[in-house]
């Protein structure tokens, strides 16, 4: 391909509107990425930091001690905030002398269900932004194509003698922002499968914990109820 085709000339050469098709694609897929690493690196320490609770939680580890020491940090995100949101029902439920195994075990599963809801939502930031790029981004670019190769024929119509050299740069130019659009919208879409299936198996993760946290709680306020 000669200089004068060369990309950064075929965008200087283009329509505004084709202009503003490729810097909007070129904008998507600048925050895609952005929000990739950013991602990447949340749910990789939420499996972490998953991994590493569990460890401590099943050592047989004191469960007031625990939540002591969880409680105490500044940031509590992931499961830690599971636990801490389901012992803090269980200690209140207890200390209001309602010693019913069942209320204790409803309460808990209740508070221990909004700190879910509340991590997922964390977990899933960015995800739909992604989702939608993905979506979006091939029928914007395929616009500024059409838009372009239009503009193209146009010209092309008011020469008297039409050769492919005449109308090359200006199908060229309209092209770039197809494959703009699919730059941005194929690691968009990858990256939104990849987070999502993680996500969901943290919040499987999660959801066993509380089951299996309840459980516990349950035998406990059992048999204090017993003793």
């Amino acid at each position: 391909m000669s200089a004068e085709l060369s990309f950064f000339d075929l965008f200087l050469q283009a329509s505004l509107l084709v202009k503003a098709v490729m810097l909007t694609l070129l904008g998507f897929s600048i925050a895609c990425w952005t929000m990739i690493f950013q991602r990447k690196k949340a749910l990789k320490d939420a499996q972490n930091q998953l991994q590493n609770f569990e460890d401590k939680f099943w050592s047989g580890a004191d469960l007031s001690k625990l939540y002591t020491e969880i409680s105490a940090r500044a940031h509590i995100y992931g499961i830690e905030s599971l636990f801490v949101a389901g012992f803090k029902e269980f200690a209140r439920i207890r200390k209001s002398n309602l010693n019913s195994p069942q209320a204790i075990v409803d309460g808990t599963h209740r508070a221990m269900r909004v700190a879910l809801s509340r991590e997922v939502d964390d977990l899933e930031t960015h995800l739909p932004f992604m989702a939608t790029v993905g979506s979006i981004s091939p029928y914007i670019g395929l616009f500024g194509t059409v838009w372009g190769i239009m503009n193209s024929f146009i010209a092309l119509g008011a020469q008297e003698q039409a050769t492919l050299a005449q109308v090359a740069p200006g199908i060229a130019e309209a092209l770039i922002a197809t494959a703009m659009g699919l730059f941005a919208a194929i690691p968009a879409v990858m990256a939104y499968n990849r987070f999502t299936h993680q996500v969901e198996k943290l919040e499987n993760s999660y959801g066993n914990f509380m089951e299996e946290f309840s459980s516990i709680l349950h035998r406990q306020s059992a048999g204090g109820q017993q003793g």
